[in-house]
């Protein structure tokens, strides 16, 4: 018999081969143009309104990627966009990579595949807390060279990299031209922030950089976000939380928002980021109200910044950023849910939207206005003749209130606005949407099966056969990283050298080393005085760890903040070791190539009874690295070649340590995550693969809200989250890092940690709810048979567990007047009583199930005169649990565990696995 877990990974093989296939063929699209006007793109003809969903592919895997990009069309999506990134595509000058998670082509080839469009934004400047904004550290090398401005050395490099990417698009036929999926270019990246900084040769690489990439015949639009003064022929383009009140430089321009902020990102020791959906939902609303035609989610799938591609400084792994796919391919729910909601509603309107120049505006109130586009007759000759010419509006009502709902007449209607919320009316009668009211359910994301990596405890490796879910083979082994000089490739010069300059990045990690000499007198002195030496220095960046003889002094981090940092000397010669590291470079601001890392100033040390000591034209020997990160002992290959030894339960955290194990995967084919939360400060690998680095800083206790307003104007300190606990602890790796058994982890540890308590776990969204009252809308998709439902107005309850999962239980279930929000619901004082019924009936089993909120559904009005409200909590399980013997214990196998059918008590029910009677 084929087990569950086979069938489904046959299931997925032939999917992915039918992805290759497709890749192959190439064919996506018949060839079309693109051009523009002042209200919207033009494509083949036609203007359109266009959803886009921001996705990086190096923040995910290939294999990850072809499900990323069919959530995002499921979404809603017309359009992918990413970035090139220079760094990773040209890590030596000259040496390009297009492999891997760098498979450019691969990405936009799956794109295509799916129907979507894709904007490419080569800059190649890119920021998006990306290490070095997306510049190659070996740029800063170039003699003469200044980034950004009219520079003779930085326009021929930039000139070669974005002529490298435009040419490989055409010679792979991926421009819409070419029957592609590429609609539209980016050149440079918010310039205009910084443009200023260079006077007129700033504004000269402006005109510089459009003249050079429109000189590439592309064929496609290219677009330059957040630069007012973007020439003629280049669209100027909205970057921000909000562009519903943003005009391009040009009439012949239409209004294009490259950048949606639906989150923010994170550093280390901060609190997570939160944007409500309803809030995001009100500027989409708003952008497309006012005249907007392209909207793009950053970021749609944040991702992980693996290795060590994190920006900063202090940038955190995840780059999850609140977006509506999480960093490990899940549903964020409400957002993905209502935002979908959102954009078929618009879609419902595109008609009008395209085919009127401008709205009518009409002042319903003090904050309260409607725009409307309406069309009456067929319109020949500009695009037009593609619509029927029965007349079509169009409308969109705002109260923009921050406070106070708002009960306003439009077209001789009552209609009823929330603050802060757009209505959206596809027929300007009927209200399909509204920003406020969110139908769409709730996920709540949990780790499972955590246990602890570590198989010879027996109490452990009895929970782990117990519940299937922990993962490891072996205890963990040790070897311990030098402090200091540990090669012959070190190297002495006087004085003190920048950071960058050395290691050229390949490494987080310099060791600066000197000797002192101290005298008896000094000694004395010290004691006498009860005072101690210390080293200072001007300014520094990211972390310095202070040694002397070996043993850590000290700690400082900061961004160019000024070291004081006492230490201990002895009689005679002493070895003063500095560890400066970085925790990603800078990837914002202007001149970049100067902001460097390490030390800047004078390095002195204080306190001597002769006076201050300078340190900085002393003779320092130099050592780059870690000697673990040269040998490779991170890799499947070289690890056995590091002299590792057992280490035991009673061992003291220690500094500067390599750890190491191996684990089985998880079954089945939810995300894996690995806790570190027990650990210090380092870096992990998983089967040579580097995962990221790690750190277990605690954000501040207070700065959080107990409930998130969502009204009112949005900025990254409101709706923060995860106040007094550690910013990460979980780490994405993807499944296409592993392999059933036998997986290799490497830890490196800085400070002292506690690798016995470190697990793997699976992330899981097993708890679902929603809440939907008589005053919600008709699902949206309802509207798109072509046939406004007038006659069944009733709103619905739409409950889905993600793929292969099954509803296994309702947890609650209250039609009436409940009270509470998600995992914390309970019975108001009107309550139907058979609405737990009602609702096992309709989702007991099933992955998705409906349920229309209405009296009928529930026997009968349980409160006259009141708006009833459905509040729902459902479990989802997953074929490999035993839901045989969560939903009943009298269900048999009847052969074959490979169909998506269960049969039970006389009927059938939905599930995507066995089959049971």
């Amino acid at each position: 018999m084929v087990e569950q877990r086979d069938w489904r990974w046959l299931q997925c093989l032939c999917v992915c081969l039918t992805i290759q296939l497709s890749i192959v063929a190439a064919e996506f699209f018949k060839p079309f143009n693109v051009s523009y006007d002042h209200r919207a793109l033009i494509i083949d003809g036609r203007r359109r309104m266009l959803i886009s969903a921001g996705i990086h592919y190096p923040r995910a895997t290939p294999e990850m990627w072809p499900d990323l990009i069919a959530k995002s069309k499921e979404g809603g999506a017309d359009v992918i966009q990413t970035y090139a990134f220079w760094n990773g595509h040209e890590p030596v000058r000259g040496q390009y990579n297009f492999e891997g998670r760098y498979d450019i082509i691969k990405f936009a080839k799956l794109v295509g595949s799916s129907g979507l469009y894709l904007h490419l934004r080569i800059g190649p400047y890119v920021c998006a807390e990306w290490n070095f904004g997306g510049f190659p550290v070996w740029l800063r090398d170039i003699p003469g060279i200044v980034f950004r401005t009219d520079n003779a050395p930085f326009k021929e490099e930039m000139q070669r990299f974005v002529k490298k990417i435009v040419d490989l698009m055409r010679d792979e036929m991926l421009f819409s031209w070419q029957g592609g999926p590429i609609i539209m270019l980016q050149i440079e990246n918010e310039y205009g922030n910084i443009e200023s900084k260079f006077g007129q040769k700033g504004k000269e690489y402006v005109k510089w950089a459009a003249e050079m990439a429109l000189g590439l015949g592309a064929g496609v639009p290219w677009v330059m976000c957040k630069q007012t003064d973007a020439p003629e022929n280049i669209i100027d383009a909205c970057n921000g939380y909000y562009c519903d009140g943003y005009k391009p430089n040009s009439f012949n321009k239409p209004t294009l928002w490259t950048e949606n902020w639906d989150g923010w990102y994170t550093s280390w020791g901060e609190r997570l980021p939160h944007r409500p959906a309803e809030d995001i939902a009100f500027a989409v609303a708003r952008f497309f109200q006012r005249g907007g035609s392209f909207q793009n989610y950053y970021m749609y799938f944040g991702g992980t910044n693996f290795g060590r591609t994190s920006g900063g400084p202090f940038y955190i792994t995840s780059y999850d950023y609140d977006a509506p796919i999480d960093e490990y391919g899940l549903l964020s729910e409400p957002k993905w849910g209502h935002l979908k909601d959102l954009h078929a509603s618009i879609k419902l309107c595109e008609p009008a939207l395209v085919a009127a120049d401008s709205p009518q505006y009409i002042k319903l109130g003090p904050k309260q206005e409607a725009h409307v586009y309406s069309i009456k007759e067929r319109r020949e000759g500009r695009n037009f003749s593609w619509y029927s010419s029965q007349s079509r509006c169009s409308a969109f009502l705002a109260n923009i209130d921050e406070h106070k709902s708002a009960a306003v007449t439009f077209n001789d209607q009552k209609y009823e606005l929330p603050p802060w919320s757009v209505s959206i009316l596809p027929d300007c009668r009927n209200t399909v949407f509204n920003t406020a009211k969110v139908a769409a359910q709730t996920s709540i994301k949990t780790v499972e099966f955590g246990l602890p990596l570590l198989s010879d405890n027996s109490v452990h490796q009895e929970m782990m056969n117990k519940n299937n879910g922990s993962f490891v083979a072996k205890s963990w082994l040790t070897v311990t990283e030098p402090v200091g000089i540990w090669s012959e490739n070190n190297f002495t010069v006087q004085g003190i050298l920048e950071h960058l300059n050395v290691t050229k990045d390949v490494s987080d990690y310099l060791w600066y080393l000197t000797r002192i000499y101290v005298l008896d007198e000094d000694i004395a002195f010290w004691e006498e005085r009860g005072i101690n030496p210390a080293v200072t220095i001007d300014s520094m960046r990211d972390v310095l760890r202070v040694f002397v003889n070996g043993q850590l002094q000290g700690s400082v981090v900061g961004r160019w903040v000024k070291v004081f940092q006492p230490v201990r000397f002895q009689q005679g010669f002493n070895d003063l070791l500095l560890l400066s590291e970085t925790v990603g470079l800078q990837n914002y601001g202007a001149l970049l190539e100067k902001d460097g890392a390490g030390f800047r100033g004078q390095i002195k040390l204080t306190g001597f009874r002769n006076g201050d000591i300078d340190l900085s034209k002393s003779l320092w020997t130099y050592q780059v690295g870690l000697k673990g990160e040269y040998l490779k002992i991170y890799t499947v290959e070289e690890n056995k070649k590091a002299g590792w030894t057992a280490l035991t339960l009673d061992a003291d955290p220690s500094i500067f340590t390599w750890y190491k194990t191996y684990f089985d995967a998880p079954t089945g084919m939810e995300p894996v995550a690995l806790d570190l939360g027990s650990m210090g400060k380092g870096q992990a690998w998983v089967n040579g693969h580097h995962i990221g680095r790690y750190w277990t800083l605690v954000a501040p206790k207070g700065g959080c809200q107990n409930t998130c307003d969502y009204r009112g104007t949005y900025n990254s300190d409101k709706c923060r989250t995860n106040c007094g606990k550690p910013t990460q602890t979980w780490y994405h790796i993807p499944r296409a890092w592993l392999q059933a058994s036998n997986n290799l982890l490497v830890i490196f540890e800085e400070t002292g940690g506690n690798p016995f308590e470190i697990s793997v776990k699976l992330r899981t969204a097993q708890t679902i709810c929603a809440q939907v009252s008589e005053s919600h809308y008709p699902p949206v998709q309802k509207w798109f048979d072509g046939k406004i439902p007038v006659n069944d107005l009733t709103p619905e309850m739409n409950l889905r567990c993600h793929d292969g999962y099954v509803i296994s239980s309702i947890e609650f279930a209250s039609y009436g007047t409940p009270q509470g929000g998600c995992q914390k619901f309970s019975r108001g004082n009107c309550h139907a009583a058979n609405s737990l019924p009602v609702v096992s009936e309709a989702c007991l089993g099933r992955n998705s199930c409906s349920i229309k909120i209405s009296n009928p559904v529930f026997g009968g009005d349980p409160c006259r005169h009141i708006v009833k409200t459905l509040a729902v909590e459902a479990r989802c399980v997953s074929p490999s649990s035993n839901i045989v013997d969560e939903i009943t214990d009298n269900w048999i196998c009847l052969g074959f565990c490979g169909v998506d059918i269960v049969v039970g008590n006389g009927r059938v029910i939905d599930y995507g696995g066995t089959m049971f009677v």
